[in-house]
């Protein structure tokens, strides 16, 4: 059985250090058998990648770039909780946001 890092480095993606918070927020809380993520802002090494609104400043590809980069930061926070990601057993929810430009239809 491969692990959810393996399984990721398959798809070229690796987790990330976990994002430092840029606000009063912790990344990640636990409570009993669940595990609670804080919004997410497409931090790399400690950068913002990009800002702005999809469709407007940043084009649909760079979106799935943000998205996909919020994706990972949220998987090393309960990385940074439950050690070890084969422990978990099941997403229950996943909440996105996304800023796009109000004629934005993607």
């Amino acid at each position: 059985m491969t692990t959810p890092e393996a399984r990721l480095g398959e798809l070229g993606l690796s987790i990330p250090e976990v994002a430092k918070p840029v606000a009063a927020y912790v990344p990640a809380v636990r409570s009993g058998n669940h595990v609670y993520t804080s919004g997410q802002v497409p931090l790399r090494d400690g950068e913002l990648l990009m800002a702005g609104k999809v469709g407007a400043e940043i084009t649909p590809d760079q979106g799935v770039e943000c998205a996909q980069q919020c994706a990972l930061n949220a998987i090393a926070a309960v990385r940074s909780l439950v050690g070890d990601l084969s422990r978990v057993v099941r997403v229950v929810k996943v909440v996105a946001f996304v800023a796009s430009a109000p004629d934005f239809t993607g």
